[in-house]
Parts: C-alpha cells; structure tokens; sequence
C-alpha cells in the first residue's frame, strides 16, 4: 500500500492498537514509538483508542514512556499512561446491564456473558477465556452479583459463531440498550452504556482541549474503530482491516506488519 500525500499535520492523532499499530506478534516496532514521538515533538497530540480495559494497558504504557492519554473499553474508561490510573468511566446501568444479558441468552443460545471492569474481569460458568486471558483470571459469579452493579463493558463469547454473526444477532435486540459492537473476530460481541462509543469518549476529550474533528485524523481496522474514523477529519484504515472498515475510510494504508500508520506520520510531521 502507498502513503498518501502529506498534507497540514493534524493536532490529534488518534489510533486503535490491536491489529493497527500493534503487530501480530504482539509488540509495537521501534519504527512506530519513534513516528508517535515525532508527533508529540512536532506539537501534536496523540490518543490511544482501544477495546483493551486498563488492566492490559501495562505493556503499552512501558512501551510508550507511560505518556499520554488512553481511551480505554472502546470510550467506557480515561485512562492517565503515566499515573496508570481512570480517570472518566461510563458505566452500564444495573437495570440495562441485567435486561441485557437476559436478551443476548435469550436471542443467542449458547453464549457466554462476562462484565469487564478496570482491573477486573467475571463471567458466568459459560464464558470462554480468551486469549488475553486464561481461566484462573476470570471471577466466576452468579448473575446476582455479575449484573448486581453497573460495568463498563458486557463480554459475550460464543463456542461457534463469528463475530460478524454475533453482531448481525445482538444488534437488533439488544441495540436500543448498549452500544453493541465487535473488535476482533474471536467469536467476541462487546457492549457498553448507550452513546458511549469510541468517537464519544475521544470527542469529549478534543472539546477538552479545544480541538475539532477537522484537526484529527484517525487510524483503525475493526468496525468498533468506524464511529471515532467518522469523528475525525481524516481516517486511514490499515490494509489487514475488517471489509467495513476499507469501504469506509478516507485512505487505506499499509498493514500493522508493514507499519503503515507510522509511514502516514513520518509523511505527515517530515523532519528535516
């Protein structure tokens, strides 16, 4: 894939991790960290926008120098890189949280349900462990307590379907609830509050800063990426991205093992 033209540099650059600046073994080249700190050289702002919650942002935090801000859960949480701590958290209602996961069991036999919170994570005897995870880090509760108090995320795992089908079935039933979306194609659908969404959280934090959307641009492979792409003025979609999100962007890049987000920031902020 080409780097597009450079054109003015962007005051926030805005990027998914997995499967866009992280590789597919796991770990961010030196190439990357040195684009992401000419950003910040150049008098830019970089945000991490990711589905990760907190408690497996350590790697990342170590490899960018514990700088910056992290949007974490897919908009649930703020995350501080250098304290390591929440700082903003959007949270499911008990009472949406409960009728939810009734409607997932109900429309999607089979599925396992989990609730995701900062440094914390519980299922029922049904949820898969993925690979983030192992089954010893999962906290196995009744539905009492699992939907007994509000969580930023709602985790449903299903033994056969895709991701793809996991959303095609839950979107119509529980949409009107949560936000329903998926990031990854491990038989994984994931949930959060009602307008939360990538795009709210890092809109919120912009209008902090007095940035508009015309002023960012934006990086993504997964169709949880697509609200905060449509957010930003500009979107790039790495070339390994989801077919929703290559119809969708303004410019496709080169893949995540090719580095192609840190060739668009070495265009966009040149050093001579």
């Amino acid at each position: 894939m080409s780097t597009p033209p450079p054109t003015a540099a962007p005051r926030l650059i805005a990027t998914d991790l997995d499967g866009t600046i992280v590789r597919s073994d796991r770990t961010v080249s030196a190439r990357t960290i040195a684009a992401f700190a000419r950003v910040e050289r150049a008098g830019g702002r970089f945000v991490l926008v990711t589905g990760r919650p907190p408690r497996l942002m350590d790697e990342i935090a170590e490899v960018f120098g514990h700088r910056g801000v992290a949007i974490c859960s897919n908009g649930a949480f703020r995350y501080d890189l250098r304290s390591r701590s929440v700082t903003a958290e959007h949270a499911i209602p008990v009472e949406v949280l409960g009728e939810t996961a009734r409607r997932l069991r109900a429309a999607v036999p089979g599925i396992g349900l989990a609730v995701e919170y900062a440094h914390e994570l519980a299922g029922d005897e049904h949820y898969e462990a993925g690979d983030w995870d192992s089954d010893t880090t999962v906290q196995r509760r009744p539905d009492t307590d699992l939907f007994g108090r509000p969580a930023p995320k709602l985790i449903g795992r299903h033994p056969e379907l895709s991701a793809d089908e996991l959303l095609a079935l839950a979107a119509p039933v529980v949409g009107e609830l949560v936000t329903v979306y998926h990031s990854n194609g491990e038989r994984l659908v994931e949930a959060v509050a009602r307008g939360v969404s990538k795009a709210s959280a890092l809109g919120e934090l912009a209008r902090r800063e007095d940035i508009t959307p015309e002023q960012a641009a934006a990086f993504g492979d997964m169709p949880n990426d697509l609200p905060m792409m449509a957010w930003a003025g500009t979107s790039y979609g790495v070339a390994n991205a989801h077919p929703d999100v290559l119809a969708a962007v303004d410019h496709v890049i080169g893949s995540n093992d090719e580095d192609g987000v840190a060739a668009v920031l070495e265009a966009l902020f040149a050093e001579s």
